[in-house]
């Protein structure tokens, strides 16, 4: 998201402990000609306010990684600290049913009940591998991510000192669609409204592959308001 988020005029500032995924945001900003709007530094979600600064951003991107951090609230708590009172803060987690659900469609009613009940190994950290980015995810060699119901992922948000003010679920239906099925572009727009419409609503939202949590640091004014 950076760099369409700096195509669109604001400042965007990108951690991540991998020096490998920072090279590439590199490239593409100097592709897009924005090298002045976006800032690339190695860390993660625990060096935020040291590199950052404390109540410096309006808005927190926090996608695909708290499924494989050690403590994800720890680590949401800890980078809550770089948005202004009022600053908007957006999670995006691995959803538990979809994992379920996939997996019993596929035939593989084991690995559907080890993903229910929590019997696969979590996801954890390899030596030289930081999994405080969505690049460390990637390069954990299949381990296994922590996965949320929508009660478990507004928890997580709260517990970590933020407001929820909303909760959408993200590839409902697209990831259980056959690949031929799409090869229309007329039927992936039909599938992208059928997508858009059922995001919010119960209880199609909670069998998302992913769960996106719209929050905000309490005080001050309302996100997006300056």
């Amino acid at each position: 998201f950076a760099v369409p988020i700096a195509a669109a005029g604001y400042p965007v500032i990108v951690v991540d402990p991998s020096p490998d995924a920072l090279a590439a945001l590199r490239r593409r900003v100097a592709e897009r000609g924005l090298d002045g709007r976006v800032t690339a530094m190695q860390g993660d979600l625990h060096d935020l306010t040291g590199l950052v600064g404390t109540g410096q951003a309006d808005l927190l991107l926090c996608h695909s990684v708290l499924d494989v951090v050690d403590d994800p609230q720890s680590a949401l708590a800890h980078a809550l600290g770089v948005l202004r009172p009022g600053g908007a803060l957006s999670v995006v987690v691995a959803g538990l049913a979809a994992a379920v659900l996939a997996r019993a469609l596929a035939g593989h009613f084991d690995d559907a009940l080890a993903a229910l009940v929590g019997d696969e190994p979590p996801a954890h950290r390899p030596p030289s591998v930081d999994h405080g980015s969505s690049a460390g995810r990637e390069r954990a060699g299949g381990r296994v991510p922590r996965r949320f119901t929508i009660a478990e992922a507004a928890a997580l948000v709260r517990a970590a000192g933020a407001e929820v003010l909303d909760i959408h679920g993200v590839r409902i239906f697209a990831d259980l669609v056959p690949g031929e099925r799409l090869l229309d572009p007329l039927a992936a727009r039909r599938l992208l409204r059928l997508e858009l419409a059922a995001a919010g609503r119960e209880p199609f939202r909670d069998l998302a592959a992913q769960l996106h949590v719209l929050a905000r640091r309490p005080g001050g004014t309302e996100p997006h308001a300056r």
